[in-house]
């Protein structure tokens, strides 16, 4: 028999275990309430480490839940290919509401991989009033972002579904979005829309757009338009919350324009392109800056080549370098080296039946406005902005070199100022806007031009160099906001070149080789460190043929377009079904006769001024620069930033607002960055026509 003391004493030993096991058994069995379906339904604003940290200390069905919440954090933290490797980790077996999140998450990752068209697809298969509301804002979002703002319907019945849902600066940010898919909405867009009977909000927002079409260029009418709008629909969004640019528009205020300090470089290799645009400037201020009729297509920046420079460049003939450029918009000073020709041959006559009308700028340019020019290569630009200040300036037009505007990113001044450049990365500022000559505004106003006249396959003519490469960028991108799809570019040499390809007889084939902008490109597979570049698309498999190319936009200069287009017509045949159309690039105002029966049917882009919509000022500007084109379009740059100076307020604050100018139709986008429209003529039987 075992010694009742020898028990006693084991069972006393043995107490504390018994207990502290059915201690930690109730631990076990008594879970914490699980958080995992509380995030989901609500705005899951924790990180992605907090997410993944609890999945990996979950063993349940909230495991699946974190891993949702994790994959959705890590979407928007920007690490997309985390997001698809833990995505393909997914157990098959999931619960309705995990379900639904798995769905939702789909079109998040393929927008955030720039496949806009399997987000849309994704976007196709779910029902948006399954989802809880925070899901349902989501939903909306992503069908915003797949539309990559184009305007549409769709796009329009997205941003008023979500509006309900969001507070804060949310809100405030799909009020504008729906403001900027209306604002670019054409007219004949607004007219064509079919709207059901009880879309009150969407009818309400179609109004507000309508009155400031109607008032734009009047900031009073424009205001009292407003307040009248909100007092017919008050239950709209937009009339509780005004978008940001018309809100502005309750405190608008002219600018003064009694002082005006204007900066350029006028000694050293740039002092040919500052002087031009003084000379501008002033001639514009002393006659009273005359305006021309409306025009239809954007403007130009200087760039060398060996023939006279394209619109888009700035007149410097004989370089060293032929693709050097020498564009105030796009080098820096180093690279202006040769000075312009002292004499040009006499322009060619262009079309003078575009009616002159009076510009639609509200307010008279103040005659008795003092000028004051400050040499931008004398002193730095901190201390030039500061003495204007002290000056008395009220604003400052300019400067003009790449490496002096971008430095007003880091500017204090409280100044307003009209930059003539635009930086690489624009930056919001209330007191800034950028009026700069570039081929890449030319380029998307020739996207614009080719998309209006019913084509749908282009092809890009450029050279090989960093102006094809800038040129392509612009008009791929303007192309696929405007509904297009694949771009092809081929690229061309040297004139020797082109003349070899004649006396070898090959000819120019309308193919090329496809152009995939950088906001639409589809991310690639990362394992181990490789990244495997995705599979080509549809598009990109079939691009190698000339096959449904319709229209072909050559950049080139007269001599390289003189071989080009005869060039095509040895492969396509004099009747190509393709429509060529070319860059001020090719038009220097020297072409003789026989070069405009060569170009017959070919349309090209020309600022108003020198497409005869304002003779008198193209006389006095060619007068003044020897009857070079280039410098004659930076002359009238100049006369242009006179009228955009005293009319700063309007274009900063007033959404719309248009100045019909020399260099084209000039208007401003929401970082006060102007956009301009240039004319569009056609080579006609020896003669210059309006493009039809």
């Amino acid at each position: 028999m075992v010694p009742s003391k020898f028990i006693r004493s084991k069972a006393g030993r043995c107490l504390p275990v018994v207990l502290a096991a059915l201690f930690f058994a109730g631990c076990t069995t008594t879970k914490a309430p699980d958080q995992s379906t509380a995030h989901m339904q609500g705005e899951a604003t924790a990180d992605s480490a907090y997410y993944l940290q609890q999945m990996q200390q979950s063993a349940d069905d909230s495991k699946t839940t974190w891993q949702l919440l994790a994959i959705h954090a890590l979407v928007k933290e920007g690490k997309t290919q985390q997001a698809v490797d833990l995505y393909n980790q997914l157990p098959k077996e999931m619960n309705d509401e995990q379900r639904r999140e798995q769905q939702l998450l789909v079109p998040e990752i393929r927008v955030a991989q720039k496949d806009y068209a399997a987000a849309n697809a994704a976007l196709a298969k779910i029902n948006p009033a399954e989802l809880s509301k925070n899901q349902q804002a989501r939903y909306y979002q992503s069908v915003i972002d797949a539309s990559q703002n184009r305007a549409s319907l769709e796009l329009l019945r997205a941003y008023i579904a979500q509006e309900p849902i969001l507070t804060g600066p949310a809100h405030q940010k799909n009020i504008d979005g729906t403001w900027q898919a209306l604002s670019q909405m054409t007219p004949e867009q607004m007219n064509s829309l079919v709207i059901n009977a009880d879309e009150n909000t969407l009818q309400g927002w179609l109004d507000l757009q309508r009155v400031w079409n109607d008032n734009r260029n009047d900031p009073e009418m424009l205001k009292a338009g407003i307040k009248d709008w909100q007092t017919r629909y008050p239950q709209n969004p937009g009339a509780k919350t005004l978008p940001t640019q018309l809100s502005n528009m309750q405190n608008y205020k002219a600018a003064s324009t009694n002082k005006i300090a204007l900066l350029l470089p006028l000694s050293g290799q740039a002092a040919v392109f500052g002087r031009t645009i003084q000379q501008g400037f002033e001639a514009a201020k002393n006659m009273g800056s005359a305006p021309v009729a409306q025009s239809t297509a954007p403007a130009t920046t200087p760039d060398t080549n060996a023939q006279p420079v394209d619109t888009t460049q700035a007149a410097l003939p004989q370089p060293t370098d032929a693709n050097m450029v020498a564009s105030p918009s796009a080098a820096s000073v180093d690279d202006l080296t040769q000075q312009p020709a002292a004499d040009a041959e006499q322009p060619t006559p262009v079309p003078q039946s575009a009616p002159q009308v009076q510009s639609a700028a509200a307010a008279p340019a103040n005659p008795s406005a003092e000028i004051k020019v400050y040499d931008t290569t004398t002193q730095p630009l901190a201390q030039i902005l500061a003495q204007a200040q002290q000056d008395g300036a009220t604003i400052v037009v300019g400067p003009l070199l790449k490496n002096n505007v971008d430095e007003l990113a880091n500017s204090t001044s409280p100044l307003n100022i009209l930059a003539l450049n635009q930086p690489e990365k624009v930056q919001n500022r209330a007191n800034i806007c950028y009026f700069a000559l570039s081929p890449e505004d030319e380029a998307r106003d020739a996207a614009g031009h080719i998309w209006q006249q019913g084509h749908r396959a282009p092809l890009l003519l450029v050279p090989r160099n960093a102006l094809g490469d800038r040129v392509t960028k612009a008009f791929a991108e303007e192309w696929m906001k405007l509904g297009g799809g694949t771009v092809l570019q081929q690229k061309f040499g040297s004139v020797a070149e082109l003349k070899q390809g004649i006396n070898s007889g090959s000819g120019i084939a309308l193919t090329g080789s496809p152009v995939t902008p950088a906001s639409a490109q589809p991310e690639g597979v990362t394992i181990g460190g490789l990244t495997i570049p995705p599979p080509p698309t549809d598009a990109q498999i079939t691009a190698g043929t000339s096959g449904g190319v319709d229209a072909a936009y050559i950049v080139a200069t007269p001599d390289e377009v003189a071989l080009i287009k005869p060039m095509i017509a040895m492969r396509t045949g004099s009747r190509s079904p393709a429509q060529l159309y070319a860059s001020s690039r090719s038009s220097q105002g020297v072409n003789g006769p026989d070069f405009r029966l060569e170009m017959d049917g070919l349309q090209f882009s020309e600022i108003p001024m020198l497409a005869g919509n304002n003779p008198s000022m193209m006389q006095q500007a060619l007068s003044s620069v020897h009857n070079d084109y280039s410098l004659a379009r930076l002359y009238a740059m100049g006369v242009d930033a006179w009228s955009l100076a005293n009319h700063f307020s309007q274009i900063r604050q007033v959404p719309g607002y248009q100045v019909n100018g020399n260099t084209g139709t000039l208007s401003s986008n929401p970082d006060c960055v102007i956009n301009r429209k240039l004319n569009w003529l056609q080579f006609s039987q020896g003669q210059i026509v309006p493009a039809s």
